[in-house]
């Protein structure tokens, strides 16, 4: 399936997935990601649902220092491959859902990002062939502990925090990766701006220096990097990722939950 939205929502009691046109949903009867689902005739106005993240990965495998303005800013040095960390699928919320700011940190920042959503099983592919394995894309906030990752000295950990992954708000198909425009705003307030033209390692490369070492099945997030102007989030504020072609993920922040 080409060219479409695709939702995954809350509806009366039950979770389901669909696609959009902005206006409606029209309901699948299956996961589109992990199925060949088709449409079961149903459709309710996009208002009346509740979105979700709208996909489940089994496994989160992300990217830094992935565009040089990003590099300049934090004072490090480019890698010279991928730069690659976990995130944990418990991290995963959708779009309006609160990002919890945890007690362990007094530094949680931002992190606008083009999320890749696999969409067959993908082993040792090369770059030339690997955007077929892609079922769409959606954004992303990889939320960091910047003051935890300081202290340990690496990633993984400041950014597994439950409610660091935002995802949303659908899943566009048959986009080019190649040069899409990406936001970041704080109470409306811009903070980062770029293109992913400007990604070091384009996705199709990280895919497949990614899948030469570890299979990727439907489903699966890539977390691309995130551009300059990283920065500070507190309670109360209300985080706003947009991509071109993709959409606008917002996000509030809050209190730890308790």
């Amino acid at each position: 399936m080409e060219g479409h939205r695709f939702t995954r929502f809350a509806h009366r009691s039950d979770t389901r997935y669909g696609r959009t046109d902005g206006i409606t949903v029209e309901f699948l009867d299956g996961d589109p990601v992990r199925s060949a689902a088709r449409p079961t005739g149903e459709t309710v106005p996009l208002k009346d649902v509740r979105l979700l993240a709208p996909v489940r990965p089994g496994k989160i495998v992300a990217v830094g220092r992935n565009y040089a303005d990003h590099i300049a800013e934090t004072g490090m040095g480019a890698p010279a491959v991928p730069r690659l960390f976990f995130k944990p699928p418990s991290a995963v919320i959708g779009p309006d859902e609160p990002i919890h700011y945890p007690p362990q940190s007094r530094q949680v920042e931002h992190e606008a990002e083009l999320a890749v959503v696999i969409g067959r099983t993908t082993r040792a592919v090369p770059a030339a062939d690997a955007l077929s394995h892609v079922f769409g894309y959606t954004c992303a906030n990889d939320v960091t502990a910047r003051d935890i990752q300081k202290a340990d000295g690496q990633p993984s950990w400041a950014k597994a925090f439950d409610t660091f992954c935002p995802l949303g708000p659908w899943i566009t198909t048959g986009l080019d990766p190649a040069d899409l425009e990406i936001q970041c705003h704080i109470n409306g307030e811009r903070r980062q701006h770029a293109r992913t033209s400007r990604l070091l390692t384009p996705v199709a490369d990280l895919i497949a220096y990614i899948s030469a070492a570890v299979t990727l099945d439907p489903g699966d997030i890539i977390l691309t990097g995130t551009p300059a102007g990283v920065g500070p989030i507190a309670p109360g504020d209300t985080v706003e990722v947009s991509i071109s072609g993709v959409g606008t993920l917002s996000n509030p922040v809050a209190s730890a939950a308790q």
